[in-house]
């Protein structure tokens, strides 16, 4: 198998197999970074075509003094850094917001719901939109960091930080982030009464969870934590962190790669033809 270096040469040299091949490595690691910063399946889904088409159109500027991961990370988190906001983004803005969602999920007084996955619905989406509440900067800094748990220097390159200033935005997140869940998560803080069954009965009793109409749960795999890694085992501010890295990896959709062949196709471009 090529390496992701020779897949770069070979590409610009016009192999269209080595690019496509270097895009569907990157189509996953874009997608799980957008939607975790846009809090949205669709605006991820629009976010990730324009960075691939980027990353295509810009494989020009891929040096090699990174890795390929470390470049694609860079090109999304630039992109994303700097768009415009999308809708759930723009509805989620600060945690008091965030605060008074989820009071209102309780005060409904509502039996919680014994559906699995509606439970599980409920909690990525509720937990996604608590990223939503952090600004961009640290929401990307803790995304990189503590969710898709980059090494501090690669996730510093990523960001084109020093190490030091990244872990101190870093800091600033998980701190922010820790200090909202303990004191209303009952994943974070088994004495508190917010509970995910308890959200989901009531979310969908206001018509914002629609069993026939989920997204969150369309994940390809679930990472579970167990043994030492267990929530109740781990400090206050690595408790919440480990609710995110709990979060599934999300496959992104083959239409990505359709979409892309129109718009380079529309642009008389030969590549991926």
């Amino acid at each position: 198998m090529s390496t992701d270096h020779e897949l770069v040469e070979k590409a610009r040299g016009g192999d269209r197999a080595a690019l496509e091949s270097l895009v569907r490595r990157a189509k996953d690691l874009v997608y799980n970074l957008a939607v975790r910063m846009l809090g949205s399946h669709a605006d991820a889904e629009d976010a990730s075509q324009e960075v691939l088409i980027r990353i295509v159109t810009g494989l020009g500027g891929f040096r090699g003094d990174s890795t390929f991961r470390t470049w694609v990370f860079r090109v999304a988190s630039n992109h994303l850094l700097t768009a415009r906001k999308r809708q759930a983004e723009d509805k989620t803005e600060s945690f008091e917001a965030m605060a008074g969602y989820l009071e209102a999920g309780l005060a409904a007084n509502l039996p919680p719901l014994d559906d699995a996955v509606l439970v599980t619905e409920a909690k990525l989406a509720c937990t996604s939109k608590m990223l939503l509440c952090l600004d961009r900067d640290q929401r990307i800094a803790f995304i990189l960091g503590e969710v898709l748990e980059l090494p501090s220097d690669e996730a510093a390159d990523v960001l084109e930080l020093t190490p030091d200033a990244f872990r101190k935005r870093l800091s600033r997140a998980r701190e922010r982030m820790g200090a909202f869940m303990l004191a209303r998560c009952g994943l974070v803080d088994a004495g508190r009464p917010c509970r995910c069954a308890t959200q989901a009965a009531g979310a969908q009793a206001r018509g914002i969870l629609d069993p026939a109409r989920l997204s969150w749960t369309r994940a390809a795999t679930v990472p579970e934590i167990s043994g030492a890694r267990r929530i109740e085992d781990l400090e206050r501010l690595e408790r919440a962190a480990a609710v995110f890295r709990g979060h599934p990896s999300y496959v992104a959709p083959e239409s990505l790669i359709l979409g892309l062949r129109r718009v380079l196709q529309a642009g008389r471009s030969d590549l991926l033809d």
